[in-house]
């Protein structure tokens, strides 16, 4: 297993490399090639079983949650002195991080515990961009979210935020979360929306106002990149809808099943694809069933914002059920945290399952 973990901390070095941290870059190999069964922390992570990766049970970003998480908390002044902004050589680095292991050694263990959880705020752009895909298709009308995976529920607040476009600002264009996404492409045309019903599902979800949830948010976002903190915070700030403990799949069955007024939009972003087979089959019939109802008065978005089998980036597929026959468009590629939008709008050519497998 020792190897494959070695593997996965090189991966997710690459990864951050190409989603712009250079210290993440340099953090996880560094681990990946330096670790060994001294220390209990080290030996728990290399005895680990089943797949290690971001694909699984993303052990270096557990590893890596937890040692920002000491930094962001002030409990450890080496490990501190060791990150951003700081600059120090690979044998300083890893002499803070080692000994982060043995001086931390059970809060490490509580936080390789649970897997990580994020909850980028930039990614709602793509869902800014998909409802206002949609009411160009319907018209002006109320907008209801339901969010699947949603985390602390920051993105539930996404009428809230603004958002740029070249040199234009669009939603609440006061707001301190404000999203700058690099636009490829013709940009998508706005339309003002105002959400009338908000609610969120996760099987673990977390409380941005407790202080300890708060700081999981936070621990999981990279050390050299503050403007990331600097948003999350602002969201925080905003926030105000719990998000409820249940499986997905049940949840949005009973909030389906109740009448809705405007466009109700049901979305995911990189979510779906860790949701067991059962829970996408399940949400897909929901979704199908009730887009047999939906009216023009009252349609039914699905957006998914998931990885897949394309590059660079996620994808982003809009299904609108509106009357007759549902309308699907692969959208546009996005970036991971949402850095970046390419707007396609193309209109898919055959059905597709709505919660796409990565």
């Amino acid at each position: 297993m020792s190897n494959r973990l070695r593997e996965a901390f090189a991966r997710q070095g690459e990864v951050t490399a190409a989603l712009g941290s250079p210290f993440m870059a340099r953090l996880m190999p560094l681990i990946g090639a330096r670790l060994t069964g001294a220390t209990a922390v080290g030996a728990r992570c290399l005895a680990w079983e089943g797949d290690v990766s971001a694909a699984g049970q993303s052990v270096p970003l557990r590893l890596a949650g937890a040692l920002h998480g000491l930094v962001i908390d002030g409990s450890d002044a080496g490990l501190t002195a060791a990150y951003p902004p700081n600059d120090v050589s690979d044998d300083v680095l890893w002499h803070a991080v080692e000994a982060a292991f043995q001086t931390h050694e059970a809060w490490i263990m509580a936080w390789l515990d649970r897997p990580p959880q994020t909850n980028e705020v930039r990614r709602a752009t793509t869902i800014i961009a998909g409802i206002w895909w949609a009411l160009g298709q319907t018209g002006p009308m109320p907008v209801t979210l339901s969010e699947l995976g949603a985390s602390a529920g920051l993105n539930l607040s996404l009428d809230r935020f603004a958002l740029s476009m070249g040199r234009g600002l669009h939603g609440e264009v006061h707001s301190k979360v404000r999203l700058m996404p690099k636009w490829e492409r013709p940009f998508c045309k706005p339309v003002p929306f105002a959400v009338t019903d908000r609610a969120g599902v996760d099987l673990t979800p977390l409380d941005p106002h407790d202080p300890e949830d708060r700081l999981r948010l936070l621990a999981y976002l990279w050390p050299d990149q503050p403007e990331r903190l600097t948003r999350t915070h602002a969201a925080i700030d905003l926030a105000d809808t719990k998000v409820d403990e249940d499986d997905a799949a049940p949840w949005l069955a009973r909030r389906l099943a109740r009448p809705w007024t405007g466009l109700h939009t049901v979305y995911t972003t990189i979510a779906a694809q860790y949701f067991p087979d059962a829970t996408r089959a399940a949400i897909a019939t929901s979704l199908q069933a009730a887009g047999q109802t939906a009216s023009a008065l009252s349609p039914l978005l699905h957006l998914a914002m998931e990885a897949d089998d394309d590059t660079p980036g996620a994808g982003l597929v809009a299904t609108l059920w509106a009357g007759g026959m549902p309308i699907q468009h692969d959208l546009a590629r996005v970036d991971f945290h949402g850095a970046w939008i390419d707007w396609r709008d193309v209109a898919s050519p055959y059905p597709r399952f709505p919660l796409p497998k990565t």
